[in-house]
C-alpha cells in the first residue's frame, strides 16, 4: 500500500478468511510463552486489575478460540521452524524474497486499501527499531506479562536473524505494538493519531474498522517518498488464545521489518497465505538476513536486486550446507 500524505502506508495488512483457513500471521511458542514477574504493587493497595471485558470481546473470545482448534486440527499452525518435508534450494529462495519484500500485497484504492499485489521496491529500516507495547484495559493483567516476555524474545530473535537492532522499549519506540480487545480497538483511533502524527485516514480506518476475519495488521510507514520506515504500527486482537495470539505476534513483527508481502508458493514460510507455519522458519530468517544485507539499499526495484539476491542466497545455503 503506498499513501502520499506525508506518510506512506507501505506494509501489508495482513489478515486473511478465518473460515476459509488461508493463513497470514505470526505467532510463535518459539519465544517462551511464560509469564514476566510482574512488578509489586505498593503497599496497601492489591494487585492491578484489568477491566472487565464485554460481552462482544467475550464472545469473540469464544469464536477465535474455535477457529484455532479447527486450524490446528487441519494441520496448520505448525510450530516446527526446519521442517525435513519441505525443503528448498537457491532459485526457491530468491523467488520467494522477490515476492515478499518486493510487492505489497494491499494497495490503495477509493480511500481505502484492496487485496491486490502490486510491483514495489525494497523497504527497510535504517534507524534501530524500537518495539514498545501498549495494552487495552481490559487484558488481563497475566496476558499482558505473558505478551511482555514473548515479543521481548521474538525481537531478540528477530534481530540475530536480521543483524539489525530491534528491542523492547518501555517508551520512546517507534514501532508500536497495541494487544486491544474489540471495543478498544473500534475506539483507537485518536490514540493512532498520537503514536503516529500525519497518519492518514484509510490506515485509521483500516484498523478500526477490521473485519473479523482479520486476525492481526501491521502498517509500517516512511516519510515522503522514502523507502526508509520510520514508524511502525501492530494491532493484535486481545481475544485470540495463544497459538493465533502468538502467530500474530510472528507475522506481524516480521513484516514490520520489510518483508511485507505473503505469497502462496513461499515454503516453509509464515509469509503465505495458507496458514500452514506459526512460527518465524529458519527459511524466513534468511529471508530477514538478505533484506538488511549491506549489499542491497532501501529502494531497489527487483532488477537492480536480483542479482544481489542470487548471489546472497548462494552464500547463504552454502554456509549451512
Amino acid at each position: 500500500m503506498t499513501m502520499r500524505r506525508g506518510l506512506n502506508a507501505l506494509a501489508g495488512i495482513a489478515g486473511c478468511l478465518a473460515i476459509s483457513g488461508c493463513v497470514a500471521f505470526g505467532t510463535s511458542p518459539y519465544a517462551p510463552k511464560t509469564a514476566a514477574r510482574p512488578t509489586p504493587p505498593p503497599a496497601g493497595l492489591g494487585a492491578p486489575k484489568a477491566a472487565p471485558r464485554s460481552e462482544l470481546s467475550r464472545e469473540m473470545q469464544a469464536y477465535y478460540a474455535k477457529i484455532t482448534r479447527e486450524m490446528e486440527a487441519r494441520g496448520q499452525l505448525r510450530t516446527d521452524v526446519a521442517p525435513r518435508d519441505a525443503p528448498f534450494g537457491q532459485r526457491q529462495l530468491v523467488d520467494d524474497f522477490i515476492h515478499v519484500a518486493l510487492y505489497d500485497e494491499y494497495t490503495s484504492s477509493g480511500g481505502g486499501f484492496v487485496a491486490r499485489q502490486s510491483v514495489s521496491r525494497l523497504r527497510r529500516w535504517e534507524k534501530p527499531v524500537r518495539m514498545e507495547l501498549e495494552f487495552g484495559a481490559s487484558v488481563p493483567m497475566a496476558e499482558r506479562a505473558s505478551d511482555r516476555a514473548e515479543v521481548s524474545a521474538y525481537a531478540s530473535r528477530l534481530a540475530r536473524a536480521s543483524t539489525h537492532p530491534v528491542s523492547v522499549v518501555k517508551t520512546g519506540g517507534n514501532f508500536h505494538v497495541l494487544f486491544v480487545n474489540e471495543d478498544e480497538r473500534r475506539a483507537i483511533a485518536p490514540r493512532l493519531r498520537a503514536l503516529v502524527p500525519g497518519i492518514d485516514d484509510a490506515s485509521v480506518d483500516a484498523i478500526t474498522d477490521l473485519s473479523l476475519s482479520t486476525y492481526c495488521v501491521v502498517f509500517a510507514f516512511s516519510q515522503g517518498d522514502s523507502a526508509v520506515y520510520s514508524q511502525a504500527v501492530a494491532v493484535i486482537r486481545g481475544e485470540h488464545p495463544p497459538a493465533l495470539r502468538t502467530s500474530c505476534i510472528h507475522e506481524e513483527l516480521a513484516q514490520g521489518l520489510g518483508l511485507a508481502n505473503d505469497y502462496p508458493r513461499a515454503r516453509p514460510s509464515i509469509f503465505n497465505d495458507d496458514e500452514e507455519f506459526a512460527l518465524l522458519t529458519h527459511h524466513d530468517e534468511m529471508l530477514l538476513k538478505m533484506l538488511y544485507d549491506p549489499r542491497l539499499r532501501p529502494g531497489m526495484t527487483e532488477a537492480e536486486a536480483r542479482p544481489i539476491i542470487e548471489k546472497i542466497a548462494a552464500e547463504m545455503l552454502a554456509a549451512n550446507s
